[in-house]
């Protein structure tokens, strides 16, 4: 099934693209850096990968629907306005916030507590940085896509998407020793 391209299996977009939900989910809510902002992404993105499922001709439907999303949310925002914006901790959705944040039953309250505190404060890391070492850095680490994805996806030459990422892990290095510091 792996490598038959989707066309020649006459599978539904439920089958195909689906499973690939909580991918463009995830990858619309770091590119918007708002949860409201996200589920309209989102929502105009399943909007368009039904209008053209048609014609998808890949063999990757997960790198194709995350190449809409990004495509919708840079036409929703300007990329200078992404780049700007910076999450304040209020600022993130408390009910998804909530959830991610609850402590694990296997940890001790105080480790729980403090697993919660990195975890916020590494979503607020990667919040703050460049919304396109973001999204290179959401892909690469989040949703596990090789380099040769995300330049599709991107639509970038992996030379760059390399060197994005480098940018990415280095500007967290210094930020996050900065607030040690």
């Amino acid at each position: 099934m792996g490598d038959v391209p989707v066309s020649l299996r006459n599978d539904s977009f439920q089958v195909v693209v689906l499973p690939h939900l909580e991918a463009a989910h995830s990858l619309a809510r770091w590119l918007m850096r708002d949860d409201g902002a996200a589920e309209d992404v989102l929502q105009d993105t399943m909007v368009r990968a039904l209008t053209y499922f048609e014609s998808f001709k890949g063999i990757n439907p997960r790198r194709w629907l995350l190449q809409i999303v990004r495509n919708v949310a840079y036409d929703s925002i300007k990329l200078s306005e992404a780049t700007e914006q910076v999450l304040s901790a209020n600022d993130e959705g408390e009910s998804a916030g909530a959830i991610a944040n609850l402590p694990s039953g296997d940890d001790d309250p105080e480790t729980g507590l403090i697993k919660s505190r990195d975890r916020c404060h590494v979503r607020q890391l990667i919040a703050a940085l460049p919304a396109e070492l973001r999204e290179t850095l959401v892909l690469r680490e989040l949703e596990e896509l090789s380099y040769k994805e995300i330049a599709e996806v991107t639509q970038t030459p992996i030379g760059t998407v390399m060197s994005r990422l480098w940018r990415a892990r280095q500007m967290l290095v210094r930020v996050a020793a900065a607030h040690k510091g």
